[in-house]
């Protein structure tokens, strides 16, 4: 039997995304969110106007999406209530969070350079796409929340979890992402069984290949 609810908050949880960016100083900035989704080769973030994260993307234009496997976990978990910034936002401040200019170190993580966009990799996470940002609009009636659209431009994976060495296919039953769902964190449990999406999605990759 279903029941009408209103909830405070529709987030019924994604994978987790470490983003790392450039501080005004120069400085990396690595912060943790969950509200992103990709098409094709494009991924949409949604994040508070008032980050440090968001007023880096605006300056910089450019960061990387760094996923991280459900075995790092607690280095994750080690930036939950902290912030970039020195000026910590009212809403941030009554929930407890703390400033924090040494993301990295604060996480026990460990930031490598990128190719083509200034914010550092994070060496463990098994995925890393550097990117850089298309466009930023207002996403509530508040005008508190940036929709952030990007574009990747170079895509690093541990060879690991790839289906094939000598393809460029990630096999999902060797990637294990963090999830976040409802404040939670979760790993994907076992597969339940083949999607018939499987098959002709394969085909059309190998097509184009």
């Amino acid at each position: 039997m279903h029941k009408i609810v209103q909830p405070k908050v529709f987030y019924f949880g994604t994978p987790v995304v470490l983003i790392s960016t450039i501080n005004p100083d120069g400085s990396p900035n690595l912060a943790p969110m969950s509200s992103a989704w990709w098409v094709n080769q494009s991924c949409m973030l949604g994040m508070s106007y008032q980050s440090q994260t968001v007023q880096n993307l605006i300056r910089e234009k450019s960061c990387v999406l760094n996923l991280p496997s459900a075995q790092l976990v607690n280095h994750v978990d080690r930036l939950a209530l902290t912030t970039g910034k020195e000026d910590i936002p009212m809403y941030k401040a009554t929930m407890g969070y703390t400033y924090e200019p040494n993301k990295f170190e604060c996480a026990g993580l460990t930031a490598i350079p990128a190719d083509l966009v200034q914010a550092p990799l994070v060496q463990e996470c098994p995925i890393q796409l550097e990117a850089q940002v298309e466009q930023i609009s207002t996403f509530s009636e508040t005008g508190t929340i940036a929709a952030i659209e990007l574009r990747m431009i170079r895509v690093h994976v541990e060879e690991s979890i790839l289906l094939h060495p000598d393809q460029d296919y990630i096999d999902p039953e060797k990637w294990h992402p963090l999830i976040m769902d409802y404040c939670e964190f979760f790993g994907l449990g076992a597969k339940l069984q083949p999607s018939r999406l499987a098959e002709p999605f394969m085909a059309q990759y190998h097509s184009k290949g």
